[in-house]
């Protein structure tokens, strides 16, 4: 498809694990045992908000849920990064993440004296299967001799995030993990469709899956989010996935080509916009060419075919500056300076 939004993979994944049954599915797959059995996961409630910085917010999404631990306050904060290579500096963006987490809790809650746990999760789904190789630890980043760390010890900050390296997990390894339908679709998505050209195959074996979403509560629409992730970020059109719908039946069918000319007016519309911006912008740069031109003629008599010509190519931006100097200048040459 023509159009792209600036992050499909985020809005995807908050689409899906922003729901507490699925993201409960994933992180009872990933969480240590004994941090699984002790979590009430019937108040996992999602929070509203990312704390994600903005440089970052292209390659990483984010989810925070608050929930009880043993009767008391605690948050999972996942993170989703989407990128072709491992960020090394993670354990230290992870500890920025969960000390604004910290921040925003204390706000909230004023008298608090203690801080609530924050249990940090990287879900690591990169374009071309890079797996994830960065550490693991804040304490790995510091740059010192292992005899010097051993002498500071306890002195050196620590934070250890849980990693699901989505990656270093072949398709049919993932497609036998016990998440709900729509977390491992999700996953394998994440996975499978940029760059693939055995795209329409591997969604094939997706179809248990997809048909369960289908006959689920909102399934239309839970369809409708799948489908258009497929054609943003796959080099795919929909009739490409007329042997995935074959499997699927005309309700998919319908979603699949309502969702595809949606996109297609989507973009044509942008580029409207677009085009129309561009013009707009195009016409008040004219109209300020020839004011100027006529200003500088009225101050300095009649300008050069070369000086005119420079003007009427110059930018919208260039020519406010020109055009602010006419009154104090004493020469052309001090205009266009």
């Amino acid at each position: 498809m023509a159009a792209n939004p600036s992050n499909p993979h985020d809005a995807y994944f908050r689409n899906v694990l922003g729901r507490p049954a699925e993201a409960a599915s994933e992180l009872r797959l990933v969480l240590p045992k004994e941090i699984v059995a002790r979590l009430d996961w019937s108040t996992l409630e999602v929070q509203s908000g990312t704390f994600v910085s903005d440089e970052l917010r292209s390659r990483q999404s984010d989810l925070l849920f608050r929930t009880r631990l043993d009767g008391r306050d605690a948050f999972v904060y996942i993170l989703l990064e989407h990128q072709s290579r491992s960020d090394n500096l993670m354990p230290f963006r992870m500890l920025e993440y969960v000390v604004n987490i910290w921040n925003h809790y204390l706000r909230s809650q004023p008298d608090a004296r203690l801080l609530p746990p924050i249990i940090p999760v990287v879900v690591h789904v990169g374009p071309n299967g890079y797996r994830w190789t960065a550490p693991m630890d804040v304490v790995d980043l510091i740059d010192a001799d292992a005899d010097v760390r051993a002498a500071l010890g306890e002195y050196l900050p620590r934070l250890r995030y849980v990693l699901d390296d989505v990656n270093a997990v072949d398709l049919p390894a993932l497609l036998r993990r016990p998440l709900t339908p729509a977390a491992k679709v999700m996953l394998c998505l994440q996975k499978i469709v940029s760059g693939n050209p055995d795209l329409v195959t591997q969604l094939l074996l997706l179809r248990p899956e997809l048909r369960a979403i289908i006959a689920g509560p909102g399934g239309k629409q839970a369809f409708r989010a799948i489908v258009k992730y497929i054609l943003f970020v796959g080099d795919i059109d929909a009739d490409d996935l007329d042997p995935l719908t074959d499997q699927l039946g005309t309700e998919a069918k319908e979603v699949i080509v309502t969702t595809a000319d949606k996109l297609r007016a989507e973009g044509e519309a942008r580029g409207e916009a677009r085009g129309e911006a561009r013009g707009e912008a195009r016409g008040e740069a004219r109209g300020r060419a020839a004011a100027l031109i006529e200003l500088l003629t009225l101050k300095f008599g009649r300008l050069p075919a070369s000086v005119e010509q420079v003007i009427r190519d110059g930018g919208l931006e260039q020519l406010k500056v020109w055009t602010a100097r006419v009154l104090t200048a004493s020469s052309l040459d001090d205009v266009l300076a």
